[in-house]
């Protein structure tokens, strides 16, 4: 979700942010992108750049530390035919502005809504697991509204100013809101006598901000609003927003001091919200933080009951309340039947039989997935599935015999893996990511893989 805020546009900017002040960026090479990086990357403590190229058609990107001011960066994002935007931030934030650029977006404005050279979106806010990516919500209606829009009459260039990095105080120089267009106007007349004037992009196509009707002042919720659609209490929304907690997305508007968010964005984030990994966890406690969820739940209960039998239905077991028996030795025998108890109850916990059918399918899809692109090459299991097995062979050997039989009796059938090679894979990988002694692995297996037609023809 994107949450940084800008501090000033680039004199060479071609997309200025509005309300922002305009910084002469004249000691920066635009044009060259490892020329940019160049000047912070390696240059000395604290500073840093870096460049990269976009797909095909879509330019770069790029960073640097002002080699100048130290605590500010430069951030570029360069487009061949839409042109370039520039921006100034703090110099902790030019990395995760680099990777906000990365992609689709091509600038963002109001609060994360983003362009991609086309469409105008909604904030990023709600995650898609599937596709490991924000989903992507064109606003509705949007239009962009250029420079050439904001220009008119009333714009004194006279009356701007462009501000020199040494002397840049991003508090004191913000420029008066409501007469920025006089920044921009005297930003105009300098695009018509920079070198690059003849090629640079007409003022109709450098973009400003979006125009949505979900972006109109009567249509933006302030906090007491925002916090009714996420369910929770104004003050706690006000707590998120002063603490910078609550993935709470950036305010689209600040009317009279106080933040307000489009209609749109506050409902993306109540949503976001009620999919969240706690909110998940919500659904089967019932939302007390102090409840555990139901499987946790049934485990405490049968051991609870088992711990119970063992400590106080049994006679022999029962007299060690007594204070003459309650010595390290006996304390330690009671300890070790309760541990027993877990031990023989381990498919309370574990369905046993339900692991091992998974265990055989993620084997077997890896195996898959290799065999497809390579089908002469070694095969070899991730780590995580290959603890997993090593965790049901030590603990049920007998299952982990019939889970190596079926895996390799269908990577013989369905892939065509030799026993041979599916012999050598799994020795392989549990002898690196399990838990057995080589002498137990070499042990086990030796009698619980599959014959191989080799051993099979000398008996």
């Amino acid at each position: 979700m994107y949450t940084l805020q800008s501090l000033a546009n680039g004199l060479r900017t071609d997309h200025p942010v509005p309300g922002l002040p305009f910084v002469d960026d004249a000691h920066l090479p635009l044009d060259d992108p490892e020329a940019l990086e160049a000047i912070g990357r390696g240059a000395g403590d604290g500073m840093w750049g870096r460049w990269d190229s976009e797909q095909p058609g879509r330019g770069w990107r790029g960073y640097t530390t002002d080699p100048i001011r130290h605590d500010l960066a430069w951030v570029v994002r360069h487009h061949p035919a839409l042109g370039r935007s520039v921006l100034l931030i703090r110099d902790e934030d030019a990395a995760s502005m680099h990777s906000a650029l990365q992609g689709a977006p091509l600038l963002y404005r109001a609060g994360g809504y983003w362009w991609d050279g086309a469409t105008w979106y909604r904030p990023a806010q709600i995650w898609d697991s599937a596709s490991e990516n924000y989903l992507r919500t064109p606003a509705k209606s949007a239009i962009t509204v250029s420079a050439a829009d904001l220009l008119d009459d009333t714009a004194e260039p006279t009356a701007g100013q462009i501000r020199k990095i040494a002397t840049f105080d991003s508090a004191a120089d913000a420029p008066t809101p409501h007469r920025w267009t006089d920044h921009l106007a005297l930003w105009a007349e300098h695009r018509t006598t920079r070198s690059d004037a003849p090629t640079a992009i007409q003022l109709t196509q450098c973009v400003v901000k979006p125009s949505a009707p979900e972006l109109a002042g009567d249509q933006l919720v302030g906090i007491p609003e925002m916090a009714e659609l996420a369910g929770i209490a104004a003050s706690t929304l006000r707590a998120y927003v002063s603490r910078g907690e609550g993935d709470v997305p950036l305010p689209q508007a600040t009317v009279s001091g106080r933040s307000a968010w489009s209609r749109p964005v506050a409902q993306d984030w109540a949503h976001a919200r009620r999919r969240s990994a706690d909110s998940v966890v919500a659904t089967l406690t019932g939302g007390d933080a102090s409840t555990r969820p139901p499987g946790i739940r049934d485990v405490q209960d049968h051991f609870g009951r088992a711990f119970h039998a063992s400590l106080f239905s049994r006679p022999d077991i029962r007299k060690r309340w007594a204070l003459r028996w309650r010595g390290e030795d006996e304390v330690r025998k009671v300890a070790d039947q309760l541990a027993r108890n877990v031990a023989d109850g381990l498919d309370q916990i574990i369905p046993t039989d339900d692991l091992a059918a998974t265990v055989r399918h993620a084997v077997l899809d890896e195996l898959a997935l290799q065999h497809d692109s390579r089908p002469d090459q070694s095969y070899g299991l991730s780590p995580r599935v290959t603890r997993t097995l090593d965790w049901l062979i030590r603990h049920h050997p007998k299952y982990g015999h019939r889970v190596l039989g079926d895996i390799v009796g269908e990577a013989e059938r369905r892939l065509g893996i030799p026993r041979h090679r599916m012999e050598r894979c799994l020795r392989t990988s549990l002898a690196l990511d399990g838990k057995l002694s080589d002498e137990q692995l070499h042990d086990y297996l030796e009698v619980a893989l599959p014959p191989t037609k080799a051993t099979t023809q000398d008996h």
